[in-house]
Formats: C-alpha cells, structure tokens, sequence
C-alpha cells in the first residue's frame, strides 16, 4: 500500500539551501522577504521520517515497551523507530516492529500520519499491527534497551497521558477519546485484535 507522505504546514521553497547536514536533522536556510520590504534568513531543518507500531496481541492486549537509550529518562512507546532512506512507511513499522518485539504482523492498519513540528520537516506515521505471530526475539539496536510491555485498552489510555509516554503524537486522538465516549469506542474498534 502507497501512504503519501503528510505535507508539512511550513514547507521549504524552491530556493532553500542546505547549510549543514548532521547525523540526525539537516539544516536549511533562504532568504524571505518580510511585510515591510526588508529580507531576513529564514530556517528550518529536516530530519529522518519515523514509524511508531501499536500492536496488537490475539487477546486484545497492546504491545508497548519500556525502554531506555543513553542519554535519556526511561520511557514507555510503541515500538518504532527512523525510517531508512527511500522505505516505504509500512515496510518499516514491519522492521522496527520485528527488532523491537520480535513480532511480525498480517495487517498494518495505518492509524494517523503527521507533520507534528512547523520547524521541522519530518513526518510520523503511526501504525496499529494485527494478526501477529512471535518469529523472533527482540534485537534493539546497540543504543536501546527494550522490555514488552502489553497493556488492556484501558491501561493504553491511561499510560498515554503521563509524562513518560513518548508518542506525543498521539496524545491529542488520546484526550478526545477520553472526553468522548462516542471515539473511545471508535477507537476501541480500531485497536480490536480482528
């Protein structure tokens, strides 16, 4: 399946230049002229899209993880991870979600897709997986340590508004099922096992 890839609401122009190029983000830079005639160095930069994979157990339970990596305070996610260059979004929750559970699923099920920075070119596809089968053990890279963590429906909405619950991205889809009865059933369909 083709998934476009989510326009940014700040897109680069034509006339962008490169200024650096870094391990993770590049930076851009043009000239913009300004309401008053005067013109001014504009920036923004780009990075790596990324994959986040909620899946989803025969029992209905969600796969989250709890994991570190230097440098950071532990925290709870989907599995996921940077998409390598010229792969296709499904292709790589496939793979992130194969390193980080050691699942492999029948159905990705595309649930939102997303610009979420104006500064930062970079887009988030978030994936729920269905009809998985264990094929392997977890293989993290060498910078993440990694523990499953399935959760009921319930424990998944509660745990996605705390402080320790990565997938920002999400949250907002999150707060309105919370607040709405009407799409929290909506979304209880959406993470149904079948």
């Amino acid at each position: 399946m083709e998934i476009p890839r989510p326009q940014s609401k700040q897109p680069f122009p034509a006339h962008a230049k490169k200024v650096f190029k870094g391990i993770l983000f590049d930076v851009y830079q043009w000239e913009q002229e300004m309401f008053d005639g005067t013109k001014a160095i504009f920036e923004r930069v780009k990075r790596a899209d990324t994959v986040i994979v909620f899946p989803v157990l025969p029992d209905g339970r969600i796969i989250l993880t709890k994991q570190e990596q230097p440098g950071s305070a532990p925290f709870i996610a989907g599995a996921g991870g940077r998409m390598e260059e010229g792969e296709e979004p499904e292709v790589s929750a496939q793979r992130e979600m194969l390193e980080e559970t050691g699942y492999e699923a029948q159905e990705m099920v595309l649930w939102n897709a997303q610009q979420p920075v104006g500064k930062v070119d970079w887009a988030v596809y978030a994936f729920i997986a269905k009809g998985l089968k264990k094929v392997a053990d977890l293989n993290p890279d060498a910078g993440e340590k990694i523990e499953l963590y399935p959760v009921t429906f319930d424990e998944f909405l509660k745990i996605a508004t705390q402080e320790n619950f990565a997938e920002r991205e999400i949250v907002p889809f999150i707060l309105a099922a919370l607040a709405d009865p009407e799409k929290k059933e909506e979304l209880r369909k959406l993470f149904s096992p079948n």
